[in-house]
C-alpha cells in the first residue's frame, strides 16, 4: 500500500508503507505505575467559535478513555494534553474531570489523577501568592470533592507575582498541607509553555532543584511523586537521585523516556508522558516485555517510537497537542481531524507527513488502509 507524500524540497514522492501494526499484550501487568495524559476529542459541529469557546465530544473523549485503561494505563485527566491553557478551560475541565472520574467507576481497574491549576486565574490579573492560592485551592477542593487525587499543575500565575523561591515554597506548602491525599506535583519546562520560564524563582537549573528537593523533603508524606518535562535526561536524574524514599519520579520526558523508564540498574522512573496517548498500543507491549524481565524485547518496540515522539514534540514544543490528535484520527478514535482553538493548524503539511511515516515504522498504524485514506484526504485540502 503506497500513497504520495510531500517533501521538505517542494517535491511529492511515493512513499509505500512499511510496517505492521504491533499487537497490544493481553496481560496489562506493568512493571512501572504508567500514565499516559489524554486528549480531549473537539466537536467541530459545535464550535461556533473555535478560538474562544471549547466543544467537546464527551461521547469520543470518553471512549478514547477507555481505550487507555483497557491497554493498562493510568490516565492523567486535564493536563496540558488536553490543551489546558491553550483553548480549554478550567469550566471545561471540571467538566471533563467530573465525566472521566464517574467514567473510571464503571470500568474495572481504571485509574486515573487529575490536574489541579489555577487557568482560572488569568496570569495578568494575579496580584498577590493569596490569589494564587485561592485559585489552587479552587481546583483542590474540586477534584478532591470528586472523589478524585491532584497532580498539581505549575502555575503561569505563580510565575507572574512570585519574586524568588520562597514564595514558591510557601504556595506549594500551603496547598500540600491541605491537601486530603497524595499529591504528584509537575515541573514542566519553558519548551512547553513559555510563561513559565524561571519557574521555581530561578533561570539556573541548580538552583530550581534546590527548592523542588526543599519542598518536597519537608512535605514527603504528601507528595506521591514528581513530573519532570524538560526534555533532558541528565536533569531528570540529577532529580531522582534526590527524591526522599517513597517519593516516586515520573518521567515527562518525551525524547527519553525509554531509558529513563528501563532505569540504570539502580533507580528508575515511572511515566506520566504526552506521548503515551499516541503510541499506547506499543508502550503497553513494551511494558509487557519489560514485566517479563526481556530488556532486548521492550527496546525493540520503544526504539522507533521515539523519532516519532521527537517529531511530534519538536519546537515549538507546545503545539504537540495537534500531532497527538493527528494520531487519534489516523487511527479511528476520532471521525475528524479538528481541535479546540483550530490547533491543528499550528503544524504543516510536512509535519504531519513526516508523522504518517514515522508512525508506520513504528507500528502505530493500527488500519493502514484508514490511515491511507486519512492521510490523502488531508493532503488534498492542502493542495498535495
Amino acid at each position: 500500500m503506497d500513497l504520495e507524500l510531500p517533501e521538505g524540497d517542494g517535491s511529492r514522492r511515493r512513499y509505500m508503507l512499511a510496517g505492521q501494526a504491533v499487537e497490544p499484550p493481553a496481560n496489562t501487568s506493568f512493571p512501572r505505575i504508567a500514565y499516559a495524559a489524554a486528549h480531549v476529542v473537539a466537536d467541530p459541529l459545535a464550535m461556533t467559535d473555535p478560538w474562544s469557546r471549547p466543544a467537546v465530544d464527551w461521547d469520543r473523549t470518553m471512549a478514547f478513555r477507555r481505550h487507555l485503561w483497557r491497554h493498562g494505563f493510568r490516565i492523567a485527566e486535564a493536563m496540558d494534553t488536553s490543551q489546558r491553557g491553550m483553548g480549554f478551560d478550567w469550566q471545561s475541565a471540571k467538566e471533563l474531570i467530573r465525566r472521566s472520574i464517574a467514567e473510571a467507576r464503571t470500568v474495572e481497574g481504571a485509574d486515573l489523577a487529575s490536574g489541579a491549576g489555577t487557568d482560572q486565574l488569568a496570569a495578568a490579573g494575579a496580584r498577590s501568592l493569596d490569589d494564587v492560592i485561592s485559585a489552587y485551592e479552587e481546583q483542590f477542593d474540586f477534584i478532591e470533592g470528586q472523589g478524585g487525587r491532584a497532580i498539581m499543575m505549575a502555575s503561569r500565575a505563580l510565575a507572574r507575582v512570585a519574586r524568588g523561591a520562597d514564595d514558591y515554597a510557601h504556595v506549594y506548602e500551603r496547598i500540600l498541607s491541605q491537601a486530603s491525599g497524595k499529591v504528584i506535583l509537575h515541573w514542566l519546562g519553558d519548551m512547553f509553555d513559555p510563561a513559565l520560564k524561571g519557574y521555581w524563582g530561578s533561570d539556573d537549573f541548580d538552583g530550581a532543584l534546590e527548592t523542588v528537593v526543599g519542598i518536597i523533603g519537608r512535605h514527603a508524606d504528601k507528595v506521591e511523586g514528581i513530573k519532570i518535562s524538560l526534555l533532558d535526561a541528565d536533569k531528570e536524574i540529577a532529580l531522582r537521585a534526590r527524591l526522599p524514599d517513597g517519593v516516586l519520579m515520573f518521567t515527562g520526558d518525551d525524547f527519553n523516556y525509554p531509558d529513563l523508564i528501563a532505569g540504570d540498574g539502580e533507580r528508575h522512573s515511572h511515566a506520566l508522558l504526552g506521548i503515551f496517548d499516541a503510541i499506547a498500543p506499543v508502550a503497553a507491549a513494551a511494558l509487557a516485555k519489560l514485566a517479563a524481565g526481556d530488556r532486548a524485547g521492550y527496546d525493540a518496540l520503544m526504539a522507533p517510537t521515539v523519532p516519532l515522539s521527537r517529531k511530534i514534540f519538536e519546537a515549538p514544543t507546545e503545539y504537540y497537542k495537534a500531532g497527538i490528535v493527528f494520531m487519534a484520527w489516523l487511527n479511528g478514535h476520532q471521525d475528524h481531524f479538528a481541535m479546540i482553538g483550530g490547533m491543528q493548524s499550528a503544524r504543516g503539511i510536512l509535519h504531519y507527513a513526516d508523522i504518517f511515516r514515522l508512525a508506520d515504522k513504528a507500528g502505530l498504524l493500527a488500519d493502514p488502509e484508514l490511515a491511507v485514506s486519512r492521510m490523502r484526504s488531508l493532503c488534498a485540502t492542502m493542495g498535495v
